[in-house]
C-alpha cells in the first residue's frame, strides 16, 4: 500500500512598496544596496560603472540645463508604477511640481520621460524594465545601448509592450513627445568617449 506524503507548496507573497522602504528603515536592507522592487520581488541592479556613471552625469547636466522649467530632472530615484513595483529609472524627467515629490513618490501621471542607460544591464532594461513601463503607461523611454552606442526611442504603450519603436540615425535630431522646445542631437552625447 502506497502513503501519500503531504508535499507543502511554497507560496510566493510580493513585498509591497510600504514593506520595501520599511525593510529599509530598519536595517534589512543596507543604505547603499542597490536593488529596486519589481513585480514584489527584490531584484539586484547591476553595479555602476565609470563609463555609466560618467555619461549618467553628462546628460543629467545636459537635461538639466536644457528643460527649463518644462520638466524636473529626477536621477536614479525611484518612482512608484504599483504597490509592488517601484523601479529606479536612471533619469526620468517629470512634470514640475512645487514639493518637488518629496511627500511622494513620482507616479505615472508625473511621467514625462524615462530614461534607461544600458551597459551590462541591456538585457535585464529590454526584457524586464521596458515590458513594466509599457504595461503601467510610461509615455515614453529611452533606452541607451553604450555599447553600441544607440538609442532606442520606445513610444505608443499598451499591455502588451510598445507600439512603436524608433532607432534614430546618426545626425538625426530627437525630441521627446512630452515636452515642448526640448531637441538633441542624441549621438553627442558619446563624443570624446
Amino acid at each position: 500500500m502506497q502513503t501519500q506524503r503531504n508535499t507543502i507548496m511554497p507560496i510566493h507573497r510580493p513585498i509591497k512598496v510600504s514593506e520595501f522602504y520599511q525593510m529599509a528603515e530598519i536595517g534589512i536592507l543596507k543604505e547603499d544596496e542597490r536593488v529596486e522592487l519589481i513585480e514584489g520581488e527584490l531584484l539586484a541592479m547591476s553595479p555602476v560603472g565609470s563609463f555609466h556613471a560618467g555619461l549618467h552625469t553628462r546628460l543629467s547636466r545636459l537635461f538639466t540645463a536644457s528643460v527649463n522649467d518644462d520638466a524636473l530632472v529626477y536621477t536614479q530615484n525611484p518612482i512608484y508604477l504599483s504597490e509592488v513595483s517601484s523601479p529606479e529609472p536612471d533619469i526620468t524627467l517629470l512634470k514640475p511640481r512645487n514639493d518637488d515629490y518629496i511627500h511622494t513618490l513620482p507616479r505615472v501621471k508625473d511621467i514625462l520621460l524615462l530614461i534607461e542607460i544600458s551597459d551590462s544591464s541591456l538585457h535585464y532594461d529590454l526584457n524586464t524594465k521596458l515590458p513594466l513601463y509599457a504595461h503601467y503607461q510610461i509615455p515614453e523611454v529611452w533606452i541607451i545601448n553604450v555599447k553600441q552606442k544607440k538609442l532606442q526611442i520606445y513610444q505608443r504603450p499598451s499591455f502588451e509592450g510598445y507600439r512603436l519603436s524608433l532607432q534614430p540615425e546618426i545626425n538625426e535630431t530627437i525630441r521627446p513627445l512630452l515636452i515642448d522646445n526640448l531637441s538633441f542631437k542624441w549621438w553627442t552625447w558619446f563624443e570624446g568617449i
